[in-house]
């Protein structure tokens, strides 16, 4: 497996609790680059489904029984700096002490609790449109970041109000693709696009376990998730293993930036991946 070095960055962009919904309503921004890169509807979330379970083993690369991370205490506690468990953002804050990392959260707790603040991030939380142009307007003014993450909280909002999978909870991930088209279009008139790499994916599903407002159970429902990339070195269309983790995640960005994964990550590059 060799990955391009032309990859000089990276974008994680999440929307919280979309699940395998997005391929119920439209998403044409988030589908015209996925399907022009690596997709898959069944990739896998951890246990408990809850949120910072789940972004905490998309940062950290291990389950939640390693990373013991929960809502209350992502809200609450930094994330321990002596943690044998490192975000995929402390790993780059290591190698390039220089380097500009970004997280533009709508969960605040994100910022201030599932990354490690020795990351020294400019950290951004805003609602979901206003976000989205502040993280644009960051994008055009700093070509040279490394990697930026976001996340969008409004799906899950609405899928605790009108039921996961429901209209409303459509409506409004259909809303944050547009929100994705907007940070993609800022992508794009930086001229990053071409050695960048740019995942997007969700931390949870909801609406299993007979619960159509709720998730954290193991039903399908709320564990399988999204996942997908774009950038050099993946083909078009190219098909993911069906046992894809959120861990993996972690793996994939610190493997497209050159950088040694830690041995204590669950998470691994999926070797169908980069080609």
């Amino acid at each position: 497996m060799i990955v391009s070095r032309t990859i000089n960055r990276v974008f994680v962009l999440g929307i919280d609790g979309a699940g395998q919904f997005i391929r119920n309503t439209d998403t044409p921004n988030i589908l015209k680059l996925l399907e022009a890169g690596a997709l898959t509807y069944e990739a896998q979330t951890v246990f408990p489904s809850i949120s910072a379970e789940c972004w905490g083993a998309m940062f950290h690369g291990v389950d939640p029984e390693k990373h013991e991370l929960t809502n209350e205490k992502a809200a609450t506690l930094p994330y321990p700096e002596n943690s044998p468990y490192p975000s995929f953002l402390k790993l780059a804050r290591q190698a390039w002490p220089d380097c500009k990392l970004a997280a533009f959260s709508e969960w605040s707790p994100i910022n201030d609790g599932i990354i490690e603040q020795s990351c020294g991030l400019h950290a951004v939380s805003l609602p979901s449109p206003d976000l989205a142009e502040a993280a644009a307007d960051y994008i055009r003014a700093n070509p040279d970041v490394k990697i930026l993450y976001m996340q969008f909280d409004q799906v899950d909002a609405a899928g605790h109000k009108h039921g996961y999978g429901n209209e409303g909870h459509l409506q409004s991930i259909t809303d944050c693709d547009g929100y994705i088209g907007t940070v993609l279009a800022a992508i794009e008139d930086a001229g990053l696009m071409k050695d960048s790499l740019v995942i997007i994916t969700t931390d949870h599903g909801g609406g299993g376990d007979g619960k159509p407002k709720s998730h954290g159970s193991a039903d399908p429902l709320d564990m399988t998730i999204f996942w997908g990339c774009y950038g050099p070195g993946i083909k078009p269309g190219t098909k993911l293993a069906a046992d894809l983790s959120i861990k993996d995640t972690a793996a994939v960005v610190a493997y497209a930036l050159g950088l040694s994964a830690p041995q204590t990550w669950e998470g691994k590059v999926p070797g169908d991946l980069f080609n």
